[in-house]
């Protein structure tokens, strides 16, 4: 039997294949995609528990096999706590979200076993002002945290220079980007407590 091309009912058995066609490869894009970015979210995520815990790799699979080979990973009280042997101490972290100026940062905050000392911070994810807030990615910012002792809870991020010492908990702020390095230091507050309680530190 030959469809009337003219017919309603021609038009609307046309629109409806053009439908399913363009519904099913939307739906498979999505798919595709979301597992795309899940698997990118979680190498991300690895990544930055790899560099806050000092612990090297050179590619996406190096990174991948060395948190599996060297990290254990704990949920505790709704916190993913992880845990790893460097250079024969014990070193703890747990992935971080705060506000920002415009928007959620996270990334991850690594400790010593009695979280006394800082060994390592670096970011997930962000949304500050390129070329001010966004630096808090940029190595100077972070490794500044390195081995730097816990005061009163925390870090004070400074807007005048810090001492160039690892024994008072100061750090230096990105210049132009007060609230964003503020940010940082409010995180920062907020998660060495949670850390010691996850620790059974006092």
């Amino acid at each position: 039997m030959k469809f009337d091309r003219e017919s309603k009912v021609y038009t609307v058995v046309f629109t409806l294949i053009i439908t399913f066609v363009f519904v099913f490869v939307l739906s498979w894009l999505n798919t595709v995609t979301s597992s795309m970015v899940k698997k990118n979210q979680e190498i991300f995520k690895i990544k930055a528990v790899l560099n806050a815990m000092e612990i090297g790799y050179t590619t996406n699979d190096e990174a991948i096999s060395k948190f599996k080979d060297t990290v254990t990973t704990e949920k505790k009280d709704g916190y993913e706590l992880f845990k790893a042997n460097v250079n024969g101490k014990e070193v703890y972290a747990i992935v971080f979200n705060g506000s920002g100026l415009w928007g959620n940062i996270s990334g991850v905050l690594a400790v010593n076993s009695d979280v006394s000392e800082i060994v390592g911070i670096d970011f997930i994810s962000q949304s500050e002002t390129p070329g001010l807030g966004g630096r808090i990615e940029e190595s100077w910012f972070k490794n500044q945290f390195r081995g730097e002792k816990v005061v009163n809870n925390g870090i004070i991020v400074s807007t005048t220079k810090a001492p160039d010492s690892k024994e008072d908990g100061v750090v230096d702020a990105i210049t132009g980007a007060t609230l964003t390095s503020k940010s940082i230091e409010k995180i920062i507050q907020t998660y060495i407590p949670i850390l010691k309680k996850l620790l059974g530190v006092n």
